[in-house]
């Protein structure tokens, strides 16, 4: 990118005219607090399912402060009574527009677990307390903003918005939804880290544009009827090598390699010289094809479309309409692969999408905050604490992060599973030193009850901070999905020094005793640098370490993009060995997925027998998730593997859907647990492996034992079990949920 096209400094913007009224020192979330402001009405009001947090880890506060620091008069709704408008009113109609936010977490899955039951708590609202905020929060909240106020814009952004900017399935419906833009009839929809398209949203709507107008803000997307002439149009299924296959007349039916014979190079010609041809709202298409020849879905580096004499600021990728991809798991699986493609904000396309009649049209993610921009929004003026109006109640998120320093955002690790790369994108934007240095003095200086430890100096990742391309201009260039699967590239830096001396520094602080990291380790970067790991295991690790090798079997792993295990061992040696230089006793604590999509119960036990022979007993784990976008969500809904070329006869996944195969890969993760011994028993008998069964030392559960009247004990066990549930079941919310889908 050029110097020319830069976007504008983040606090370049001339500031709006109610930048008199000066600073909030807490924004307000009602009409007294805004008579005692001196304000008549807001420019705009923020709501949200968290509760206000006037935190830079908290969106909400980061969104309003950023906004406040732009001139504008911001008011909070937090986690209103959704059951009619009226609550929505609280602040009076705003002048500009409503902000609408599912809060820090996707409001489906704060609220359902993995195996569709109730959860008794929510970490965001005040004492835990469950049930203040609906299912599907940006979709009713943004019905009742546009209930309250007809006329006034409404802006959405956040993860929840962020993960359904496209068709995207549904796990808890069990179905492929249409944007949530068309489902919540909002006017614009920010994605990702949306502080640019923000600002300049907010001031394009203070000057009197219409934001169904703002066609070209980076990290947005918009419905649009009609394609505006002079765009070029590159369907989503003719990007790369059009291929020869026999007698399949379905156009995304078998993948054919060879790219060099005669009928693909004839096709590639007449597809150039279309491209070449210019006009309005060309679409490039290929002549019509044989019987015998066929249109491939694959995804990888684009040859043909790089020939196009088009203008790469107009042209745009056309994904398969909505209706096709929701009855089309292949397709679907061949939109979510297009769309990680495109994530490189340097040389990604615009994204169109049919829904019915309209078009949502997803412009290229936005460009990364400099340090110094980064800088400016963790220096705004937060309290640091939840808003007075909630008094003594305690909000566990808060309690966790109160003490703790983000000092980075992104991640370049492209786990299948996450859904950070699709929110925060794949380039590091980190903050400098200095900023993070204030930020723990702020904390020390601020929070109540400060003992001195400051729990967390990361982000997505504790160790990627300042890792970047050594090369920009091949950042600008690259597709690849990962910087550091299936191995670390070569152009990235792995150097963790600048980490190594914030650690130190911020150690040295007056009144700091400890600094302890808990964020996620990438720890295939941190054996790169023996010295980050020995400042790391000498000085920041309190006896344990949270670590995420996630599975044992290269099956599994290469579904989810994580290295192999031999980098956890390599990893696990350094650790002790540091460990044991230090005169400390400290140990990992390594966290599993089961039912991962490619992990079948072979994998499970062959995970369960590594768990075992390393004498873990895993008390936490996880069932994954399929959280909506994500790449590993595409598997488990299409059965096929994005990460390689799509079509109806490519890779197959082996994908867990039912609930008792599910529970049955998380009773491996726990095979010491007796509870889960008759399933295991029953399993492994299944599959043929008595071997173990039995009190060898390599057995995963003890045999049978013979009790009174000639049962087995685990005959007994489950015949307990099974009275308990019966007498426990009445009353207990989300018993039946597991089957019940939520629309």
């Amino acid at each position: 990118m050029s110097d020319s096209s830069k976007p504008p400094h983040l606090f370049s913007y001339p500031r709006y005219w109610a930048e008199c009224f000066g600073t909030a020192p807490y924004l307000p979330m009602s009409r007294a607090e805004m008579d005692a402001l001196g304000w008549d009405s807001c420019d705009i009001i923020i709501v949200t399912a968290d509760a206000y947090v006037d935190h830079p880890s908290f969106g909400m506060a980061v969104v309003g402060r950023l906004l406040e620091a732009q001139g504008f008069r911001v008011g909070i709704i937090a986690q209103p009574d959704w059951q009619s408008a009226e609550p929505f009113k609280a602040l009076g109609k705003p002048n500009l527009f409503f902000g609408v936010t599912g809060g820090n977490m996707d409001s489906l899955i704060n609220r359902y677990t993995a195996d569709l039951r109730i959860r008794s708590d929510d970490a965001y609202t005040p004492n835990a307390e469950p049930g203040k905020r609906p299912d599907r929060s940006v979709i009713v909240y943004s019905q009742r903003c546009r209930e309250a106020y007809y006329d006034t814009p409404i802006v959405i952004g956040g993860i929840e918005a962020s993960l359904r900017r496209i068709a995207q399935y549904d796990y808890w419906s069990d179905q492929v939804r249409q944007s949530i833009l068309i489902d919540s009839n909002a006017d614009i929809l920010l994605y990702g880290n949306a502080e640019r398209a923000l600002v300049e949203v907010a001031h394009q709507i203070a000057n009197g544009t219409d934001p169904a107008t703002m066609t070209h803000v980076r990290g947005t997307a918009i419905v649009r009827r009609d394609v505006p002439a002079g765009w070029t149009e590159i369907d989503s299924t003719r990007i790369d090598w059009p291929g020869r296959i026999d007698n399949i007349p379905n156009p995304y039916e078998v993948p054919h390699d060879q790219a060099t014979d005669t009928r693909t190079r004839e096709l590639a010609k007449a597809e150039q010289a279309v491209g070449m041809a210019g006009g309005d709202a060309v679409a490039v298409k290929a002549p019509v094809p044989d019987a015998d020849t066929v249109t491939t879905v694959r995804i990888i580096p684009l040859p043909l479309h790089r020939q196009f004499d088009s203008d790469p600021e107009r042209t745009y990728i056309r994904l398969p309409p909505y209706h096709k991809v929701k009855k089309d798991p292949a397709l679907y699986a061949h939109a979510s692969r297009v769309l990680h493609q495109e994530s490189n904000p340097y040389n990604a396309k615009v994204l169109v999408q049919r829904h019915g009649t309209l078009d949502v049209w997803v412009n290229p993610p936005p460009i990364p905050l400099e340090t110094d921009e980064m800088d400016g929004v963790f220096d705004l003026p937060y309290q640091r604490r939840p808003h007075p109006s909630y008094g003594d109640a305690r909000i566990p998120a808060y309690d966790m992060i109160k003490t703790s320093v983000n000092i980075m955002r992104g991640c370049f690790g492209g786990c299948t599973f996450c859904s950070i790369t699709e929110h925060e994108g794949r380039i590091i934007q980190s903050r400098s030193e200095g900023s993070i240095l204030r930020e723990i003095e702020k904390i020390r200086d601020q929070v109540p009850g400060f003992t001195g430890t400051i729990s967390d100096l990361g982000g997505p990742t504790a160790n990627m901070y300042k890792l970047n391309c050594k090369s920009e201009e091949i950042q600008k260039r690259c597709k690849r999905l990962s910087c550091v699967y299936p191995t670390i590239c070569q152009h990235l830096n792995t150097d963790h020094s600048p980490t190594t001396q914030l650690y130190r520094k911020a150690r040295a602080i007056p009144g700091v005793k400890r600094v302890a990291i808990a964020s996620g380790l990438r720890y295939d970067l941190a054996i790169k640098d023996p010295e980050y790991v020995e400042e790391l295991v000498t000085h920041h690790v309190g006896g344990y370490l949270k670590i995420a090798p996630e599975h044992s079997e290269e099956k599994t792993l290469s579904k989810m993009m994580k290295p192999s295990i031999s980098a956890y061992d390599e990893f696990k040696r350094m650790f002790d060995h540091f460990s044991a230089k230090a005169g400390k006793e400290q140990y990992l604590i390594p966290y599993f997925i089961a039912a991962h999509p490619g992990s079948d119960d072979e994998d499970m036990m062959n995970l369960a027998r590594w768990l075992k022979k390393y004498k873990f007993k895993p008390d936490q784990v996880q069932t994954f998730y399929p959280s909506p976008m994500a790449l590993a969500t595409a598997m488990y809904y299409s059965g096929k593997n994005p990460l390689k070329k799509v079509t109806y006869k490519s890779e197959s996944v082996t994908v867990s859907k039912d609930i008792e195969q599910r529970r049955l890969q998380k009773a491996f993760l726990r095979y010491h647990d007796p509870k889960n011994w008759p399933m295991l028993r029953t399993a492994l008998r299944k599959m043929g492996r008595d071997d173990l069964i039995g009190s060898a030392p390599h057995c995963l559960v003890p045999a049978d034992k013979p009790v009174r009247g000639g049962k087995s004990a685990s005959h007994a066990t489950a015949k307990h079990g099974a009275a308990r549930r019966r007498h426990t079941a009445g009353g207990k919310p989300g018993r039946k949920t597991v089957k019940r889908r939520i629309h």
